[in-house]
């Protein structure tokens, strides 16, 4: 049994070990979550950067894109309307579209109607590009999740969207989400 536990020792283990070591008296039951979600996000987030990479995007451009793509027919939005979205802000937007706007994925149109709206919309090699590298993204994901069943996959978003409400409840002086 030692042998085995041994075996599953990791280093969000160790750190737990070690902090009961030098202040026995704090609880670090914390740690077993949240520093595990954030080993967790690195490791995604260094899977997620290297295939945007691979195919010349930024994580930002390639949310920019995303967004345009599920905003269906004729895919375009505004820089507000991006922003919106959590993207970042209007001016942070701005930024990403003009590199994808020089790499040919979007092109920007001002409104018939009111020509101080200005839409990013995809282009065709933008379409095609987004279409290529989301379908890359998810397949990665599947491999990421492949340890997981389907019902554990169910229960483990069930408790992060749980974790998430959490924490944005702690924000508030009273617990309460706003």
């Amino acid at each position: 049994m030692a042998e085995r536990r041994a075996a599953r020792r990791d280093a969000v283990a160790q750190v737990i070990d070690d902090w009961s070591r030098e202040r026995p008296g704090l609880d670090t039951s914390p740690l077993e979550v949240l520093a595990r979600l954030h080993r967790s996000f690195l490791r995604y987030n260094a899977k997620l950067v290297a295939s945007t990479d691979r195919h010349g995007l930024s994580v930002a451009g390639f949310d920019v894109l995303t967004a345009l793509r599920r905003s269906g027919e004729p895919y375009r939005l505004t820089a507000g309307q991006l922003a919106d979205q959590g993207l970042v802000s209007s001016a942070g937007v701005t930024l990403r579209m003009d590199r994808l706007e020089k790499d040919g994925l979007i092109v920007r149109e001002r409104d018939a109607d009111d020509r101080r709206v200005v839409y990013s919309r995809l282009t065709e090699a933008g379409l095609a590009k987004v279409d290529e590298v989301f379908a890359e993204h998810l397949d990665n994901e599947h491999r990421m999740l492949s340890g997981l069943s389907p019902a554990e996959r169910r229960q483990l978003a069930r408790l992060l969207r749980k974790l998430e409400d959490s924490i944005l409840s702690s924000d508030t002086p009273d617990g309460v989400a706003s």
